[in-house]
């Protein structure tokens, strides 16, 4: 029984992310285990999070992971903690273009059964803010939205006559926050700026929206309403065993004990220095003999800060020595580094920084020549490039990467064209793409994904043991992957 909350908005750019971080922080200063999570694909804001609670900022993404996951991907982050403080995406009602609700916020507050709190921008308006409170409040009788914080108020004038139109509507006013400058966070082509790059002055601006929400925000009534939800009878995702697919997003918590294993081995089961008794087998009938585990390198640093905790979890628990490394800092991959995973992130800031890592970028070509695994998810396909802005990367692709005046997002459906590192060809997944880069070409002679929705295309590169695309994709929703690149990085 986890108390909860999920912080929404009528548009983006209300004030979500400020009112949601600064939740967390306000209550984990109180002393409170705080669970951080976020509605959707966005890497950056779960940064944010993390710095404010101390703990993993994890997604919540019904189309790339399915209805039937986010519950249980809930009860795993939130596991052992006092709240869970979920921030949304978009507009409350907004989700997958053409697909109604999923992976809307409204959708996320129905599998997880709690109370929404609406932050307005009051800027620009003062009793119209009852009509559209009451607009929300009454477009879905199962979204139950139990308060409003009033964000970017001007006055104490200002106050007395929002809360005033608020008296006839039914939903109570949680908070009322003050224009703050000082807690702005920089942003630039795709959003914040991540914590990596600038976390002394994000703790500072972290710090800064924890007071401010304190101060204008009835921290006891928040708490009550979060403890008011329902018990959400969820069986909590483990990194280590399947759930049943698909799932109910509602689990009888006494099924949680006869689960399989998911990825080949129990998390834990290859601790070095004790062998494994008995040697667990993968899928593809490759036992890990011994104490060894394979190692496998992922990229971190201020250049690939974008990565899902589940990802390293799965890995851990397929039986894998994950250690990251810093492609701006490091010169050497890890010590045995037999697969290699390069995340998301901004290269094209640091292009001349990793371009100057010659000694790295060596390395890196040299273990994908040698035909160990390498999966590269769109900032980690730029660095395999050739180039990057003129800059030279790590030449694996035959292909050159820019930045251009044009921002590529969206979900994608998608099917694999033919075996690799990470799936037999015809496995079918969705994923996420965001970027204002282009790469030329496109697609290898063999691409490594066959887009089919929205349009119809194929994307990305797969050769030898390499796997690289501008798709972002959840494996949590794909167990299978995790166990796949971790068998064949232990051959």
């Amino acid at each position: 029984m986890v108390a909860r909350l999920v912080i929404a908005a009528p548009s983006s750019g209300s004030g979500k992310t400020t009112v949601a971080t600064g939740l967390m922080a306000a209550f984990a200063r109180s002393g409170l285990a705080v669970s951080p999570h976020k509605v959707g694909p966005d890497y950056i804001d779960p940064g944010y999070h993390s710095l404010a609670t101390g703990r993993p900022g994890r997604n919540l993404d019904a189309y790339m992971c399915g209805p039937e996951l986010v519950a249980p991907l809930f009860a795993h982050g939130a596991r052992g903690c006092d709240l869970a403080v979920v921030e949304g995406v978009m507009g409350l009602y907004d989700g997958a273009s053409g697909l109604g609700e999923l992976a809307s916020t409204a959708q996320v507050s129905k599998l997880l059964r709690a109370p929404v709190v609406l932050v307005v921008d009051a800027s620009s308006q003062s009793r119209s803010v009852a009509a559209l409170v009451h607009g929300f409040a009454s477009w879905d009788p199962e979204v139950r939205i139990g308060g409003v914080i009033l964000n970017k108020v001007g006055s104490d004038r200002h106050e007395a006559l929002l809360r005033e139109a608020m008296d006839d509507v039914g939903v109570p006013v949680l908070g009322a926050l003050r224009r703050a400058p000082q807690v702005d966070t920089p942003s630039r082509h795709l959003g914040l700026v991540p914590v990596a790059e600038r976390r002394a002055d994000a703790v500072d601006a972290v710090a800064a929206m924890g007071e401010q929400v304190r101060a204008g925000c009835d921290l006891d009534a928040l708490l009550a309403l979060a403890r008011s939800a329902p018990r959400l009878g969820a069986t909590a995702w483990e990194p280590g065993f399947d759930l049943p697919h698909p799932a109910p997003s509602r689990c009888d918590m006494s099924g949680s004990a006869a689960r399989p294993p998911a990825v080949g081995a129990a998390s834990g089961r290859f601790a070095r220095g004790s062998a494994p008794d008995p040697a667990p087998q993968t899928p593809e009938g490759l036992i890990f003999a011994g104490p060894a585990r394979p190692v496998i390198a992922v990229a971190g640093g201020s250049a690939f800060t974008f990565s899902y905790a589940e990802h390293t979890e799965l890995l851990t628990a397929a039986g894998a020595e994950v250690v990251t490394f810093d492609p701006l800092r490091d010169e050497q991959l890890p010590p045995e580094t037999s697969g290699l995973v390069i995340g998301g992130g901004f290269p094209e800031m640091y292009a001349a920084e990793l371009s100057a890592n010659e000694r790295l970028r060596k390395a890196v070509a040299e273990l994908a020549q040698s035909g160990a695994p390498v999966a590269a998810e769109c900032a980690g396909l730029l660095y395999l490039t050739r180039s990057l802005d003129g800059e030279p990367m790590c030449g694996v692709l035959d292909a050159d990467a820019r930045m251009s005046g044009r921002l590529t997002l969206g979900y994608r459906e998608a099917v694999t064209v033919r075996d690799n590192s990470l799936a037999v060809a015809g496995t079918r997944l969705r994923g996420h793409e965001f970027h204002r880069t282009v790469i030329e070409p496109g697609a290898g002679a063999d691409p490594a994904w066959g887009i089919v929705h929205p349009e119809r295309r194929v994307e990305g590169f797969v050769q030898q043991g390499v796997h690289a695309s501008y798709l972002h994709t959840h494996w949590a929703a794909h167990p299978e992957v995790a166990r796949r690149f971790t068998a064949g990085c232990a051959r």
